[in-house]
């Protein structure tokens, strides 16, 4: 009769060992859902956020960078958005030639450099920026004057780039024709406060991705048209030839559209 009384005993509490599991499991489920819910709130909260607000909770992730370096890599972040395959072809162009300058503005910050090139690469990706989110990015320019601290170095490479831009190629290569532009720029840039040896590298990295856009281009249009295309450039290049800085001297270019 004891041993009986006992077994019932050592099942109820198993029985109660159960029930409870079963009620924390359940409790435990629900809170990770209610948990996993808030952080997809916060996080499409903080999509919309901009983390440039927000540069010093930054500070233990980016310890070793100044405050600037962490609000330009907190740019970077927000140009991603525009960089998508579902934005605009003037969103993504503008959105990568902010990202090129920014990362030429990071190289300056990282060199200790004095020059104040890195101080307006920051401010042309903020004013692009700027722009992007306001909608506004039509109102800028696709063909820019070169900046006061470049020169117009390597004209067959600026035919090739404008006339693509001219052509609509920013369609089919938004990225090539952004950081090929910036490199051109900065390419220059080095060559007139050093000499060609701290150009050539910069040159080189421009004429590849005019390459890779200009056979999109090609890939992407009839032979009629590319024919057009190419006429396009050898305009640009009798109009830009008598431009070239040979000298090395940095004075800013105009530079206007033929059409």
């Amino acid at each position: 009769m004891f041993n009986s009384a006992t077994k019932i005993n050592v099942c109820k509490q198993a029985i109660y060992i159960l029930l409870s599991a079963a009620l924390l499991l359940n409790t435990a489920l629900s809170a990770s859902a209610s948990s996993h819910h808030s952080l997809e709130e916060t996080a499409l909260k903080n999509d919309a956020y901009d983390c440039a607000n927000d540069i010093q909770t930054q500070a233990n992730h980016y310890k070793y960078q100044s405050t600037h370096q962490r609000a330009m890599t907190c740019m970077l972040t927000e140009l991603k958005n525009y960089q998508q395959k579902n934005m605009t072809a003037h969103q993504q162009y503008f959105a990568y030639k902010a990202q090129a300058w920014l990362n030429y503005a990071i190289h300056q910050d990282s060199m200790n450099s004095r020059s104040s090139a890195g101080k307006q690469a920051a401010q042309n990706a903020e004013t692009i920026l700027a722009m992007l989110k306001s909608g506004k990015e039509k109102d800028l320019n696709l063909i820019q004057d070169i900046p006061s601290n470049s020169a117009l170095m390597r004209p067959d490479l600026w035919a090739v780039l404008n006339a693509l831009k001219e052509s609509g190629g920013i369609t089919s290569a938004p990225r090539e024709l952004a950081f090929s532009e910036v490199a051109l720029i900065w390419a220059a840039t080095n060559q007139c406060q050093r000499d060609w040896r701290e150009s050539g590298s910069h040159f080189r990295m421009a004429d590849r991705w005019l390459e890779q856009a200009r056979e999109a281009y090609i890939n992407a249009h009839d032979s009629q048209t590319n024919v057009v295309l190419e006429q396009l450039i050898v305009h640009y290049y009798e109009q830009y030839a008598p431009l070239d800085a040979t000298k090395d001297v940095c004075r800013g270019q105009v530079l206007m559209p033929i059409h």
